[in-house]
């Protein structure tokens, strides 16, 4: 990453230790603004311990770090202000409207309701929901409630979106066009950081991390880490780094 670019995430020996066993162990690395960071690993390989620490939800046991401008660790509550999050559970409220989710969302958020109405006017136009604001959630495809949590996690305009697994258990076409919205966000600036088990999909990712035994094992751009493993695949790639995997959750 050239020294000029806009850190908008940066840690330096992260670490989070339960008791004797530690989970995260002294990984660093740099995120720029607007790109977008595949985080992968296998089944207790850190990550999501990790990303609950750059949320500001768990206080690292050791390392710094920024997120959004804020410290880690004596700003963690300013970060979550800052930031979206989108789990592959979507946190919709299945008995509330299209549109009042998101009000509800942004509301939490802290946004005003002129400034909520607005955005929200956006949203449902740039998706094209308009028909289904007064929807239930619980009425509407599964497609159509992936692209709403989006929508809920980005209202507010955050300048980094954590994505945890967002395209887990939907088809591949649903899964395709999703990729779509984070483009859009990372053209508009937005930083995106992103969690998957689909190793395809870390084909689209600027630059992605892979994460083995609470350690960051490898780091780079798709092309440049397929190249350095002799790989066609990504899918390849994380094979040969996580082969000697001693820990699985």
């Amino acid at each position: 990453m050239a020294n000029n670019v806009e850190k908008v995430i940066s840690v330096k020996n992260l670490t989070k230790r339960f008791g004797n066993f530690t989970a995260v162990d002294h990984i660093s690395f740099d995120v720029s603004k607007g790109e977008i960071f595949g985080f992968l690993g296998a089944n207790g390989a850190g990550k999501t311990t990790a990303m609950r620490m750059l949320c500001g939800l768990s206080r690292p046991s050791d390392g710094d770090g920024q997120v959004a401008g804020c410290d880690i660790i004596s700003q963690s509550e300013m970060i979550k202000t800052r930031i979206g999050y989108m789990s592959q559970k979507f946190s919709l409220y299945a008995n509330l409207t299209v549109e009042e989710n998101l009000r509800l969302f942004a509301t939490i958020y802290g946004m005003t309701d002129s400034r909520i109405k607005t955005a929200a006017d956006n949203i449902f136009q740039e998706l094209g929901m308009e028909n289904l604001r007064r929807s239930y959630v619980k009425d509407i495809p599964v497609g159509w409630r992936q692209k709403l949590a989006f929508a809920t996690a980005t209202i507010h305009r955050p300048e980094v979106v954590f994505l945890d697994e967002p395209t887990g258990g939907v088809d591949p076409v649903t899964r395709r066009k999703f990729w779509e919205l984070i483009y859009k966000a990372s053209s508009d600036g937005m930083t995106v950081f992103v969690t998957t088990h689909y190793l395809d999909e870390a084909e689209y990712c600027n630059r992605i991390s892979i994460m083995v035994d609470g350690k960051i094992s490898a780091l780079d751009s798709p092309a440049a880490l397929k190249e350095k493993y002799h790989a066609s695949t990504i899918d390849e790639v994380f094979r040969i780094v996580a082969n000697d995997a001693k820990r699985n959750e």
